[in-house]
């Protein structure tokens, strides 16, 4: 299952607050580590549980490159697999950092991560640093992730 969330992230999206108090970077967050953290660990029940109920959109750099609906999380997840096991490619983790910027407008809210997708590829380490750029919707259980895409440098040896 970790393999599913092998992911030179991209794309993971939050959106702006203005009209209301600024929320903590913790509440802010919580989706985004609960899904990086759950792709980190094979736990899909935990990453899945980190989106919306709902159509979500997801961009990243495998084809197709676009997921948009209510499956979309566990669509990306079937596709990645199918790329991972045509590259070779195995061990995927992320490293993430603070947000670099966040904007909340009520209900949604826009936050940038910086991120490094570290993984072998036939076996040879290989290191994609890039960010994350997620959409976050708040509801009555907090905030869950809209939407999310991945940009990075093209991945190179790891050093």
């Amino acid at each position: 299952m970790k393999k599913l969330f092998l992911l030179p992230l991209a794309a993971l999206l939050i959106a702006p607050v203005t009209a209301a108090a600024p929320a903590a970077d913790g509440d802010l967050t919580k989706p985004i580590r609960q899904f990086i953290d759950g792709f980190n660990t094979g736990d899909t029940k935990s990453a899945y549980a980190a989106y919306v109920q709902g159509d979500v959109s997801i961009i990243d750099e495998f084809a197709p490159h676009l997921w948009v609906g209510p499956k979309a999380p566990q669509l990306w997840a079937a596709d990645y697999e199918k790329h991972a096991k045509a590259t070779g490619v195995s061990d995927g983790s992320v490293k993430y950092g603070a947000p670099t910027r966040r904007e909340i407008d009520g209900v949604r809210a826009y936050v940038i991560i910086p991120t490094v997708y570290n993984y072998k590829e036939k076996g040879a380490r290989i290191a994609e640093e890039g960010e994350m750029t997620f959409v976050l919707s708040k509801g009555k259980t907090g905030w869950k992730i809209k939407a999310w895409t991945w940009s990075g440098v093209k991945p190179h040896p790891a050093g």
